[in-house]
Formats: C-alpha cells, sequence, structure tokens
C-alpha cells in the first residue's frame, strides 16, 4: 500500500488558489447576486457550494482511487506503485508551471474535460439565482465537475494512492486546502482578484508546488 499525504494535498489546495479565484470566482459572484443588495455575505450558501464542490472531489478521488489499484493490478506491485507515483509527481510538477504561467500544457487536459462539462453546465444554469441552501449544495456537486488542470493533476495523484478510501481521503484534503480561497472569494472578491492576478503570486504559489512535484519524483528514485 503506497502512503498518502492529506497534508500535501492540503497545501496543494492552497497554493492552488491563484487558479480557484479564476475559474470559480465567477459562480461564487453568482452565489453573491443572489443576495439583496448591501447584505452580509450569506456564509451558509457559500459552505453548501463548497460543500457541494468538495463532496464531488471526494468522489471522484474515490473513482481514481480504485481505478489505479485495478491498472496497478496489471503490472508487478512495486512497477506499478512506482509508476502511479512518477506520473503523480510529472503532473505535480506540469502543475505548478501551468500555476505559475510558465507552461500551459494543462489547459489541454480542461480543454478535453469540456466534453463532458457542456451537458453540466446547462444543468448549473438552471440553479441560479441561488436563493437557498439546497440550490447552493446542487450547484456545488456539479461545479466540482468544471474541467480544471489543477484537480485533474491532484486526481492522477489520487490514483497512486492505494484504494478507493485512500484516493478520496486525498481528494477531501485538496478540497480543504482550496476552501479558504473561495470562502474569501465570496467576501472580498475584487480584492482578491487582484491580488491573484499579480504574476509573483502565481509565480510564487507555481514554483512550490513544482518544488513538491521533485520531492514526490525524489522518493520514486531515492
Amino acid at each position: 500500500m503506497i502512503d498518502i499525504d492529506p497534508v500535501g494535498a492540503f497545501l496543494v489546495g492552497l497554493l492552488g488558489g491563484v487558479h480557484c479565484v479564476g475559474m470559480c470566482g465567477g459562480i461564487v459572484g453568482a452565489i453573491s447576486l443572489g443576495m439583496p443588495p448591501g447584505a452580509a455575505p450569506r456564509w451558509g450558501l457559500h459552505l453548501a457550494y463548497n460543500f457541494g464542490r468538495i463532496a464531488s472531489y471526494t468522489l471522484a478521488g474515490a473513482i481514481a482511487g480504485g481505478l489505479g489499484v485495478f491498472f496497478s493490478g496489471l503490472l508487478p506491485v512495486q512497477q506499478g506503485q512506482q509508476f502511479l507515483l512518477l506520473l503523480s509527481g510529472v503532473f505535480m510538477i506540469l502543475l505548478g508551471l501551468y500555476l505559475a504561467g510558465w507552461w500551459n500544457l494543462l489547459r489541454h487536459l480542461e480543454q478535453a474535460g469540456g466534453h463532458l462539462w457542456r451537458r453540466i453546465e446547462p444543468l448549473g444554469r438552471g440553479l441560479l439565482p441561488v436563493r437557498g441552501i439546497g440550490q447552493a449544495l446542487a450547484l456545488g456537486s456539479l461545479w466540482g465537475w468544471l474541467p480544471c488542470g489543477l484537480v485533474y493533476s491532484v486526481l492522477i495523484w489520487a490514483v497512486s494512492a492505494g484504494g478507493a478510501a485512500e484516493g478520496a481521503l486525498l481528494m477531501l484534503a485538496f478540497g480543504l486546502g482550496t476552501l479558504p480561497n473561495l470562502l474569501a472569494m465570496g467576501a472580498v472578491a475584487a480584492q482578491l482578484q487582484r491580488f491573484v492576478r499579480h504574476a509573483w503570486v502565481r509565480r510564487v504559489a507555481g514554483s512550490l508546488v513544482v518544488i513538491f512535484g521533485l520531492v514526490q519524483l525524489a522518493g520514486v528514485w531515492f
């Protein structure tokens, strides 16, 4: 069984917040549009939306972890584990380069996922404007399947987690890592968007994720 690192996944989600604000900022703003003018943020709606989103990540992680066990069984155990860890380390490096804006290869993965998203997105539009907890929860559950290079990279990591439960835990930790940025987005949207647009913010976050991927690769080779 491969050891997993939910703390690392949480940190990747936290650092990836520079991307989350861009990808999910619009829908978080749309939730706020359902509120009366001048009202304080309805934290219940934002929490419900994020709970649904993270639940979808957790489900996807369970599926990825289960598939990883199946496919690694087609190879000798040690070779299968090393291959999956190598693959997840490479994707972490690609993710860091993507977050920093240095190489956008992962954008092609997002485009590939767009085929499924075109079928799901109209369902989300039908839930707007968000007026209640149930709507926010359903919207988050759908939005969790938004094509996102950040999510896809961590899902590759979940494939190497060692099982469905381990993959689910990894994606749960990742989802919780994205939570602070998106909750802040609900309160200070304009200020947060301006902050993450700074090139140095994206580069620092991306560089740290690249280092994380390199450490993971080092664990395979040494």
